[in-house]
């Protein structure tokens, strides 16, 4: 077995580390709050962190943009702090999954800074993409109304290419096609790129070497530029797991989204849809995620009460990926950093068993993200923080990173900070959903993810690992795991059944409004039910 293959039965938990738990009252969350509370995520079931980043950044994209690689932001508190919190998980039999911002820094990094102060080119080759004023405007226009390249603050003359805010300068990897008009793309093999692939490996071993599991990597295929089907960056991501194997084999690097299937073995460990991915919305989005870039509203997904939805574009995509790699672990994410929680807009907390019945038993690498255990709520009309609008007028990224709501106490029991210090508003509503109201309730959304993840643990054929058939792609959703157990879910308003003739009875391990009967499958509204199979 691949030391890496713990992977297929991991519980991910995505832990944005401004709005965990705040344990000196500055009203930041930070390690030492993590730190208190493991003992939570290893009662629910959680076997695998993965934090946003967490390393020095002025925060203009919140901490997307990295000053210093090898250090922790001190508002989060010291590298120290870090390797306390991965040693006292693993006692838990936790790992940690970092956050690996490769595509770009921050202007402040001193790679960027060395560049800047420059009067040309550097001996060493240029860690950054630097072009003058005509090759720069003239030849690669950005998206419709902005252009990619920044005007250099000097002294070194010229623009620079971006990745995201002008605050990221993109990295140089080289362009996978060179023009002779275009001067300032040189070759994935050049010094610059051979530099930062280097760089790679050397953040990478420095934190492997202090105990982390892996990285998750944000924007993986936007290193090399100009690379029709990503062919020159999936190569570079394979020379990296190659070293991994030999070096750490036990690592896994997992990418922000789909890896191209035009290789026959894949340069990272899995696959994630995230809620960046149409395979996501078609399942969660309740109208929020299109927005973030200003597209047109999402059409109406799935799990949605109205049940107007289809799960065809997602079943597509997750053949797509079976029939090319059999075995490879796919993440799937209740939601994320950048969009729209569960508990969204109309959607409540009667309509979140369903979604987490899917998410836990499909066969995905289920990825929890902080709060949306206990329903916590999207939040709207919140301010710009480090960010979190992208655009002005559409979505903002803010309504989903709020405090976790951990008690009835002080700011939720988040922080001890005054209110008006706080990174982000807690949820004012009076019924805002708590751990420690949850925990009191049999029949709340945390009693369920915690039974699920445990009947997850106890049943094999629920897991990452078994084959998944689907019996019906509707109202309800209902699809054998195994061929040894039923999972239905009916994620609508309205009643649903359906006749399955090969399947007369199942044993209920965990169910609410499904029964299965006679070759019968009724189920009511929101319901949601895991059968072992009794056949004819």
């Amino acid at each position: 077995m691949d030391p890496s293959d713990w992977l297929a039965d991991a519980i991910l938990y995505e832990i944005y580390p401004q709005s965990f738990a705040d344990s000196n009252a500055d009203g930041v969350g930070d390690l030492p709050g993590v730190l208190a509370h493991l003992d939570y995520l290893q009662w629910l079931g959680i076997d695998t962190i993965w934090f946003n980043p967490c390393f020095a950044s002025p925060f203009v994209d919140a901490g997307y943009d990295v000053s210093d690689y090898l250090q922790v932001a001190p508002r989060y508190g010291t590298n120290d702090d870090l390797i306390a919190v991965i040693e006292a998980a693993s006692d838990r039999g936790i790992r940690v999954l970092l956050d690996l911002v490769a595509g770009h820094t921050s202007v402040e990094h001193a790679w960027f800074q060395a560049e800047l102060k420059s009067t040309g080119p550097s001996v060493d080759g240029d860690r950054y993409v630097w072009a003058d004023r005509s090759d720069g405007q003239q030849n690669s226009p950005g998206a419709p109304g902005q252009t990619p390249w920044v005007s250099s603050p000097g002294p070194r003359t010229g623009f620079y290419l971006k990745n995201f805010y002008d605050a990221q300068p993109a990295l140089n990897f080289g362009y996978a096609v060179l023009r002779a008009d275009e001067p300032w793309r040189v070759s994935v093999d050049a010094p610059g790129p051979r530099r930062n692939r280097q760089a790679l490996r050397d953040i990478m071993a420095f934190w492997l070497d202090r105990g982390v599991a892996g990285f998750r990597v944000d924007m993986a295929f936007s290193l090399v530029k100009g690379d029709p089907g990503h062919l020159q960056t999936t190569a570079l991501w394979a020379e990296l797991r190659g070293w991994l194997s030999e070096a750490y084999p036990a690592a896994v690097i997992i990418p922000e989204g789909t890896e191209p299937r035009h290789q026959p073995s894949a340069a990272f460990h899995a696959d994630f849809f995230l809620v960046i991915n149409a395979e996501h919305g078609s399942l969660f989005n309740n109208g929020g995620a299109g927005r973030l870039y200003g597209r047109p509203p999402a059409a109406p997904c799935f799990f949605d009460a109205n049940g107007n939805g289809s799960t065809a574009i997602f079943l597509r995509a997750w053949d797509e990926i079976r029939k090319h790699w059999p075995d490879r672990p796919i993440l799937l994410a209740s939601a994320d950093h950048d969009f729209s929680r569960l508990a969204v807009g109309s959607r409540t907390e009667e309509q979140l068993g369903a979604a987490f019945t899917f998410l836990l038993t499909w066969g995905t690498v289920p990825s929890i993200y902080y709060g949306d255990e206990i329903a916590q709520r999207y939040q709207s009309d919140l301010p710009d923080v480090e960010g979190s609008v992208i655009f002005p007028g559409y979505y903002n990224r803010a309504g989903a990173r709020t405090p976790m709501q951990w008690s009835d106490e002080r700011n939720a029991g988040f922080s001890a900070a005054p209110s008006a210090q706080l990174y982000l508003p807690i949820d004012p509503a009076a019924d805002r959903p708590t751990v420690a109201d949850q925990l009191e309730r049999d029949d709340s959304v945390l009693a369920l993810v915690r039974r699920l993840i445990a009947l997850r643990r106890t049943t094999p054929a629920l897991g990452g690992r078994g084959a998944t058939r689907v019996l019906s792609a509707g109202y309800p959703f209902a699809y054998l795991r195994g061929e040894s157990h039923l999972v239905v879910v009916n994620p609508r308003r309205e009643h649903a059944s359906i006749e399955l003739s090969d399947i007369s009875s199942g044993h209920a391990l965990l169910a609410q409004g499904v029964r299965v009967a006679g070759g019968r499958i009724d189920a009511d509204a929101f319901g949601y039910g895991i059968f072992e199979l009794v056949r004819k």
